[in-house]
């Protein structure tokens, strides 16, 4: 960018019209006495730091005689930093802060909300991205930014934000104060595998649906399924604020099962005012037995949504819960929530990879990334999240055929896409040769 006086960046290409217009202007006084004819740009070498112009003048001079002159004019330039520059350097000299938080265990709705931002480029105005244990800091130069970023998370995924402001200067002269702003957004704490226990009313409300549920998937809603019954269910941000629920166990508490016998239940009649089902997913009763007790003769009976993809002798991931009731005694609580895969060869088959935002980070956590292989695995398995994300295709692992029906999910080499590296140079600019 070159500065036009007094405070005006403007971006010109090198021997484009808006650099030699810039340059005519300096000569605006010395060509006050004379008729310009014909300008142009001399080649130099693009990083010496010099432009050449090629001027033609006219003057009348006596008895109507004209004269005309060809000449060249050199220009020198100088570096300097523009306030801008000035900010982005400094990185504590900031205006506002965008703070999301999220109260859970597991990391990934911040995995798939940084793939978000990636696709959607709102990461090009920050100044500064830190992470912490619990969230990410996203730090603007200016407050209309901050809250461009504020808006996109609140359409998708379910939050809810505050914002607050504080003086650190007042021109009393001209009335100018100087803020800086904070907006704190807090996502819901739910993540994908969580079991949750609704409250009866939001329950009744969602059609009489069972308190008990599975989280199956977090966007812009928590998308929850009874697997009971198959019902469905989406709770945006402002319902869960309302009536907030916990989770009762997260992906961290899972054990592994093994299924013993399983039985498809093709029908499965509706209660009173029961909403919608998945179809794509298959009702079914299960007797499944704990990997670490195989030695012994405990097994446990239980309805599942993964009917559709468990054949007896299969690993599945599941939670058993055993509490107790005043009213009612003991009793047990036995949900399957996803089939479980030999992790290491699913890496090693892993032929795509994603991209991350540059951020200053914590000590790293020896937890972060087994969280981070399990959002890579749900990106897999789950093809309604896939279509959000961009998926690069990764060159060094060899392509392999995608017909292996008794292996893990795996994403096809139609939805990757190719990870182009295009230099500036190569881009070229407005007067720049191709």
């Amino acid at each position: 960018r070159y500065l036009q006086p007094p405070g005006t960046w403007i971006q010109c290409s090198l021997e484009s019209r808006e650099l030699l217009a810039l340059c005519l202007k300096k000569l605006k006084a010395s060509l006050s006495k004379v008729r310009l004819i014909d300008a142009g740009f001399i080649w130099t070498e693009p990083h010496s730091k010099r432009l050449k112009l090629k001027l033609t003048v006219q003057k009348e001079v006596i008895n109507g005689a004209v004269l005309q002159q060809v000449f060249v004019v050199e220009y020198i330039v100088q570096s300097q930093m523009c306030e801008d520059c000035h900010r982005i350097e400094a990185k504590d000299f900031w205006k506002a802060v965008v703070q999301v938080r999220q109260k859970t265990l597991h990391k990934k709705t911040f995995y798939y909300l940084e793939q978000l931002i990636l696709k959607h480029r709102l990461h090009q105005n920050t100044l500064r991205i830190k992470e912490i244990h619990d969230g990410l800091d996203f730090y603007y130069s200016s407050k209309q930014h901050a809250q461009k970023m504020v808006d996109f998370l609140q359409c998708t995924v379910p939050c809810r934000s505050k914002s607050s402001q504080r003086l650190i200067s007042h021109d009393i002269h001209s009335n100018v104060y100087n803020y800086k702003s904070t907006f704190s957004v807090e996502i819901v704490p739910i993540c994908k595998d969580n079991v949750v226990c609704l409250s009866p009313k939001l329950a009744q409300s969602l059609g009489n649906m069972s308190q008990i549920c599975v989280c199956i998937r977090v966007t812009s809603t928590i998308h929850l399924i009874d697997p009971r019954t198959l019902q469905i269910a989406e709770i945006d941000g402002n319902t869960y604020w309302r009536h907030p629920f916990n989770s009762l166990f997260h992906p961290k508490q899972l054990e592994e099962f093994i299924i013993m016998d399983i039985n498809r239940v093709h029908e499965k009649k509706k209660g009173a005012g029961a909403g919608a089902r998945s179809n794509k997913h298959t009702l079914a009763e299960a007797w499944v037995r704990k990997t670490s007790e195989l030695d012994t003769d405990h097994q446990f009976f239980c309805c599942t949504h993964l009917g559709h993809i468990l054949n007896p002798g299969d690993l599945v991931l599941g939670s058993h819960w055993r509490g107790e009731c005043v009213n009612r005694g003991c009793f047990c609580l036995q949900v399957l929530i996803k089939k479980s895969y030999d992790r290491t060869k699913r890496q090693r088959r892993r032929n795509w990879k994603l991209k991350e935002l540059q951020r200053d980070r914590e000590a790293p956590d020896t937890d972060d990334e087994r969280q981070y292989q399990d959002f890579l695995e749900d990106l897999e398995e789950d093809e309604a999240i896939r279509k959000n994300v961009n998926i690069y295709r990764n060159a060094d692992i060899p392509v392999e055929s995608d017909t292996d029906e008794d292996g893990p999910p795996r994403i096809s080499l139609a939805e990757m896409l190719e990870d182009l590296h295009i230099s500036e140079d190569a881009t070229g600019g407005e007067g720049a040769e191709m």
